[in-house]
């Protein structure tokens, strides 16, 4: 009897800053509510979802940045998502900027969780691969501070039981790197949902602005097929704040294909029937890790050839 899980890929439009939480929440709610009415068993929303993406510009004023910040999830603005996910029995992925004070000092995290049909947090991921860098580059016509804003993720790539499969989670640059999906690879994760907010221009790099949305895609189908894994990207989209960020938001395949995507970069849902069962044959062949993974031999190929190892 194959196990389907009907996933919707809530793609969200722009939210500017004069945007508030309740009205992005109300748009979230809105998809949710039609990815229920069509058979979807958990909807995933995109990397900071609850406002505009901060990182994108300097902010000096503390108070300021920490308005961007939820001190507890559900959060009063949040609450009615979770209170509608449980009248319709909907399962959600959701990412936002957490603040944390659990080790008595303050600390900053770009954070996803997951929510289960009865409205119960069953897991938390915090984002490790932060792109970007530290000082404010005046002159640039938007920023990637992620270095500034947030800390390194410290609770690692878990992976959770639940919607009847295994479960992991990334943020975004996470997905630009193997050993994201390897490690939730080797805990025979079956579906990673994988949130971004990937602006359309590079302008310290321009030329690998014509390759944005391939290398989106590029890197999410080759960890879906080389970990055997179901992938479900999904995006903040079109011009935030001035900033036009790509939509793509995608459903990936373990076989690599993929099955949905989104075609808009404004609110957008983006629903398949996925069956859990469809990478098993890839993790009892081909990328059976037990069978053919060889750790051991990566080192003794590094000391025969005199290569140097990566710091």
């Amino acid at each position: 009897m194959p196990r389907v899980l009907t996933v919707a890929a809530a793609q969200l439009g722009p939210i500017q800053r004069s945007d508030s939480r309740a009205a992005a929440v109300e748009r979230m709610i809105a998809l949710m509510r039609e990815a229920k009415a069509m058979g979807a068993d958990v909807i995933v929303y995109p990397e900071a979802a609850l406002t505009a993406f901060f990182p994108h510009w300097f902010i000096s004023d503390d108070r300021e940045i920490d308005s961007y910040f939820e001190r507890e999830m559900p959060s009063t603005d949040s609450k009615p998502l979770f209170d509608e996910a449980r009248r319709l029995k909907i399962g959600f992925h959701l990412g936002y900027c957490e603040l944390d004070y659990a080790t008595g000092a303050k600390r900053r995290f770009n954070t996803a969780i997951l929510v289960d049909k009865q409205g119960e947090i069953i897991g938390k991921y915090r984002k490790i691969h932060l792109p970007g860098y530290v000082e404010n580059r005046p002159g640039a016509p938007f920023q990637n501070l992620e270095k500034r804003y947030f800390e390194v993720g410290d609770l690692g790539f878990r992976a959770w039981r639940g919607f009847g499969g295994v479960m992991g989670m990334m943020i975004c640059n996470d997905r630009r790197w193997p050993e994201s999906y390897r490690v939730l690879g080797l805990q025979d994760v079956e579906m990673i949902f994988l949130g971004y907010n990937t602006p359309a221009h590079h302008p310290f790099t321009p030329e690998h602005d014509r390759l944005g949305h391939f290398h989106n895609e590029l890197s999410m189908q080759a960890g879906a097929y080389q970990n055997a894994t179901w992938v479900v990207g999904v995006a903040k989209a079109g011009v935030e704040e001035g900033v036009d960020q790509i939509g793509g938001s995608v459903i990936v395949a373990p076989t690599g294909e993929i099955v949905a995507r989104a075609l808009t970069n404004a609110d957008e849902l983006v629903v398949a029937r996925c069956d859990l069962d469809l990478g098993r044959s890839y993790k009892e062949s081909t990328f059976n890790f037990a069978k053919h993974r060889r750790v051991e031999h990566y080192k003794m190929i590094v000391e025969r050839t005199g290569a140097i190892p990566p710091n």
